[in-house]
């Protein structure tokens, strides 16, 4: 047998992979993002009621036209902080064939100023995204009362 040939066979001790994506929202019906208001607004309308208890981590995922494909909860923490794992928000948009990603995450503490963290998350996400034609349009920090946008702020 060649070194550079591979046979592949059917093994219960290997794990089938499947990527599977469903929508029964028709295209000319889904949520075009013009705005960081626009998106905050659709965040709003999916985030839970724990905006002022926990830090909590969610995406928007984005086709080409900037539409809303759907929105997933990355992690849900403290209320000082949330754990993310940029492999996660990656993998969830490829299984939604995203062409770009809005990232959010809540201050239960009212706090709008984004901490050293949150900039490190951006970049790693922007950075990430670029290798897999993912945009990172923008990063969202919610509060209660108000939002932070770093692409508003000129920091995407």
């Amino acid at each position: 047998m060649n070194k550079n040939t591979y046979i592949i066979t059917k093994s219960d001790q290997l794990a089938e992979v499947q990527v599977s994506y469903s929508t029964k929202i028709k295209a000319q019906d889904r949520k075009k993002i013009t705005s960081s208001k626009e998106s905050v607004d659709v965040l709003r309308s999916v985030w839970s009621d724990k905006i002022e208890y926990i830090e909590e981590v969610l995406i928007l995922l984005l086709n080409r036209q900037n539409q809303v494909l759907g929105w997933c909860k990355i992690s849900s923490g403290g209320t000082s902080s949330s754990v993310v794992d940029p492999k996660v928000i990656f993998q969830i948009a490829l299984n939604a064939n995203a062409s770009a990603i809005i990232l959010s995450h809540n201050h239960p503490s009212g706090n709008l100023k984004p901490s050293e963290a949150d900039n490190q998350l951006t970049k790693r996400i922007k950075e990430g995204g670029k290798i897999l034609e993912i945009l990172l349009l923008d990063h969202v920090i919610i509060t209660e009362d108000s939002y932070y946008s770093y692409a508003d702020e000129g920091q995407i």
